[in-house]
């Protein structure tokens, strides 16, 4: 609503901005015409048609300036008539409209019938992981993007998503926020906050909010975040346990997206046998059913994963699956097979 509310208003200020202009224009050529004496022009009809055809470089010639002055003054008319009329036209008009038809055929509504679902705002890798978690344990979710492009991607690999901005409250009902379970906030800090604030405006449930910089992590929870996940700051728990450490079926410093799913960091201790491998030997998903949907190398996380990325040693995988699954993944980051 505040972007088209936005656009409406300078869609306005653009056209006041052109008539204003043009009753300029207007008003120099009666000007002229007095001045070269062909006061047979000298009316508003004449001006207001020789100022549009001149302006959209149409020009019949059945009224032409004999001056110098006037010469010069028909040519200005005619460069500026250019990105006048066809700026504001194409600009402000024809590709709003044209971007207004692509959006109509892609979905900004979530089917009426979507209740106790997952929200996911904002799409990466990390997200496309927990998806697949989501689709092998048949729990409803909605992902909402703001990129029409990603969105009909998204739609062709059978992934539902909706479009529409994601901190604005009538895209959150949309996405039937009355009736879903939680709500997961995966953009950037700053947009995290806004999508918090307006979720938390029209509902009371669960919000788990995804943050970049771990300073940021009390103003998500002062916004009305329910948790706040923040990858850097469960690496830094384990920054002090690099040395072997006595394998606990229980899985410390673990978030839980929902019940029996959830996301961890594990760091690659000095005696397993993942060391020196790429990810796709290790082979991690068909040996624990955990998906690796992060990795910190050399000294920042990425959530790209290529299949010839080398696990050493100081790594750190981001993980997620349901808590058998992890702690496979664990045992397997510890200790040798």
């Amino acid at each position: 609503m505040k972007k088209r509310h936005l656009w409406h208003k300078t869609l306005l200020k653009s056209v006041t901005g052109a008539l204003a202009i043009i009753l300029v224009y207007i008003l120099l050529f009666l000007e002229i015409m007095i001045y070269e004496g062909q006061t047979a022009h000298v009316n508003i009809y004449d001006s207001i048609y020789w100022v549009v055809t001149t302006l959209t470089t149409e020009g019949y010639g059945d009224i032409t300036m004999t001056s110098p002055i006037g010469k010069m003054y028909a040519v200005f008319v005619q460069l500026t008539g250019i990105p006048l009329v066809f700026g504001i036209l194409f600009t402000l008009i024809i590709i709003p409209w044209m971007e207004k038809k692509i959006q109509s055929g892609i979905p900004s509504k979530a089917p009426k019938k979507l209740t106790d679902h997952i929200i996911i705002c904002g799409y990466n890798r990390l997200i496309e992981t927990l998806i697949e978690e989501l689709k092998e344990n048949d729990i409803p979710y909605i992902l909402v993007e703001e990129e029409t492009e990603l969105v009909m991607e998204l739609l062709k690999r059978n992934i539902h998503a909706i479009y529409g901005l994601v901190s604005e409250e009538e895209t959150l009902r949309n996405a039937n926020i009355k009736e879903a379970r939680f709500l997961i906030a995966n953009r950037s800090d700053e947009m995290n906050a806004n999508i918090v604030l307006t979720a938390r405006n029209i509902s009371d449930l669960n919000i788990i909010a995804m943050v970049e910089d771990r300073a940021n992590k009390k103003y998500l929870k002062y916004a009305g975040a329910t948790s706040v996940v923040s990858p850097k700051e469960l690496f830094g728990r384990f920054i002090g346990r690099k040395a072997a450490d006595p394998f606990v079926n229980r899985l410390t410093g673990a978030t839980e997206f929902f019940e029996g799913v959830s996301i961890v960091e594990l760091p690659i201790y000095p005696k397993s046998p993942l060391i020196g491998k790429s990810m796709k030997s290790a082979a991690i998903r068909e040996k624990t059913g955990a998906n690796v949907v992060g990795m910190w190398k050399g000294g920042s996380l990425t959530f790209v994963i290529k299949p010839d990325d080398i696990i050493k040693d100081n790594s750190v995988l981001l993980a997620i699956g349901s808590n058998d699954q992890l702690s496979k993944l664990k045992k397997l980051t510890q200790s040798t097979e």
